[in-house]
């Protein structure tokens, strides 16, 4: 049992990490001329038809209430988590949107504790949390400390965070409904395709086909689809399952570092003594904050 739950953290940090270099393959997407909708939309597309392969048999919740909170985790979970974060990201600086949205665990740890009174916060997770926040603030940084403040770029990213609060929150109520983590995962995608579509009407520019011809960007639209939507969110639901809300989301402080590395070796950016000081610091408090009081 305790070598399952190792297991079980093992697949929550990999997920982290993997969420976090989906920064920089989204930019190398954009930089091919893709909007982030389309984006958004081809990735739980392919993410979409893959789930239809494994949990294609059961089409709707046992009850309508049961339905709309699966519409409610595509839309929190999907369309407007993506659009808000996206869109913070044209309004405000990057490093804003990356210490913004690391506040969602510790958002996710107050609203667990308000509806759910098996969730509970120790000693640990607050201290090893708190480092954790700061190594990201210095991870973000990189050794240039330039931090400009903008009203509707802010909101955005902090309303992005608020977005996954509530999409962990309904994502508990519904496992303890029953329902099995490859249903809700592919209820995920159908309703995040479906939330998306408005947007892409909206868009200013109509896709063009011909990109996909291109293998930088197929490659990147695989890596986002299968890899960082079809199987991450379908493990994900399942971590949030076995270790509970505040445990799992804890480790999304990975994201900043796991970004952070992969942006020095694909798009060449610079590593600064700064940076190395907040990813230890940022790991220290991820470990921390899994020991028990």
């Amino acid at each position: 049992m305790k070598q399952t739950r190792t297991l079980i953290h093992i697949l929550a940090i990999s997920i982290s990490v993997l969420w976090g270099t989906t920064f920089v393959s989204s930019k190398v997407l954009i930089n091919h001329g893709l909007l982030p909708s389309q984006i958004m939309f081809l990735r739980f597309v392919l993410a979409y038809f893959c789930m239809l392969a494994i949990a294609g048999r059961r089409l709707f919740a046992s009850s309508i209430k049961d339905e709309m909170l699966l519409a409610g985790l595509g839309l929190a979970g999907g369309s407007l988590y993506f659009m808000a974060e996206n869109t913070a990201l044209q309004l405000t600086q990057a490093c804003n949107v990356a210490i913004l949205i690391s506040l969602t665990p510790l958002f996710t740890s107050l609203a667990a504790i308000i509806f759910y009174k098996n969730e509970r916060i120790t000693r640990f997770l607050v201290w090893g949390g708190l480092v954790a926040l700061a190594g990201v603030v210095l991870v973000v940084f990189n050794g240039h400390f330039v931090l400009k403040l903008s009203l509707a770029g802010d909101i955005l990213t902090l309303t992005a965070s608020c977005l996954w609060v509530a999409y962990s929150i309904i994502l508990k109520k519904l496992n303890n409904s029953g329902y099995s983590s490859a249903f809700i995962t592919r209820k995920v995608f159908f309703y995040g395709i479906i939330t998306i579509l408005p947007f892409l009407f909206l868009d200013s520019a109509p896709f063009r086909f011909s990109v996909l011809t291109n293998f930088t960007v197929l490659g990147n639209l695989f890596y986002l689809g299968i890899l960082a939507s079809f199987i991450a969110y379908l493990s994900w639901n399942y971590v949030v399952k076995r270790l509970g809300i505040i445990t799992s989301t804890n480790y999304l402080y990975l994201n900043p570092l796991a970004t952070f590395i992969t942006s020095a070796i694909v798009l060449h950016e610079r590593i600064t003594l700064v940076g190395l000081i907040g990813g230890a610091m940022i790991l220290s408090g991820v470990y921390f904050s899994q020991l028990k009081s």
